[in-house]
């Protein structure tokens, strides 16, 4: 498929839809898949995914994890949490244990091979968070946070957590 060029600061002609690019949540859902597809590539490169960065980051909370905690909180099936996990496993970079008040189950744990890797992976990700969000001020993109937030918790309870501290100025009645 060839794509036509685009002179750099001219814009292309919409592709999609008036409507769509009228809808909010269409565009939220496109822009989502976008940066999602920009970081599957650029953890692929290094023999990783998305889901191996989400388990990392998971672990790296403190709190203790089962693979059955974990595969409901990142909706995973737990055949599929398996593979992934033996992956990271096999690289040093968690820990699986038997949980001694219920030795059907295993205890994850992040080691610090772990640790290692997912401040690589949080250095990939601030780089293409910053790049995507690069047309937005601190200010906009600090509402943005807020915004995005009120959503994912009031669609997603597993994203309830707000961050400690006061709200962005002008953002207090969100």
């Amino acid at each position: 498929m060839i794509t036509p060029s685009v002179e750099p600061g001219v814009r292309p002609e919409h592709k999609i839809a008036k409507e769509l690019a009228a809808s909010n949540a269409f565009l939220l859902a496109r822009l989502g898949m976008r940066f999602k597809l920009r970081l599957m590539a650029k953890l692929d490169e290094d023999g990783f995914e998305s889901y191996h960065y989400s388990m990392l980051a998971m672990l790296d909370e403190g709190a203790r994890h089962t693979q059955s905690t974990m595969a409901v909180a990142l909706q995973l099936d737990p055949s599929r949490l398996v593979a992934l996990l033996d992956g990271l496993e096999g690289q040093g970079l968690i820990e699986r244990q038997r949980d001694p008040q219920d030795r059907r189950r295993h205890v994850v744990s992040i080691t610090k091979a772990g640790k290692r890797q997912l401040a690589r992976m949080r250095e990939v990700f601030k780089q293409l968070e910053d790049e995507f969000l690069a047309p937005l001020d601190a200010d906009a993109r600090a509402t943005l946070h807020v915004l995005l937030s009120e959503l994912a918790a009031y669609n997603d309870p597993s994203c309830m957590f707000r961050p400690a501290g006061p709200l962005p100025p002008g953002n207090a009645a969100v």
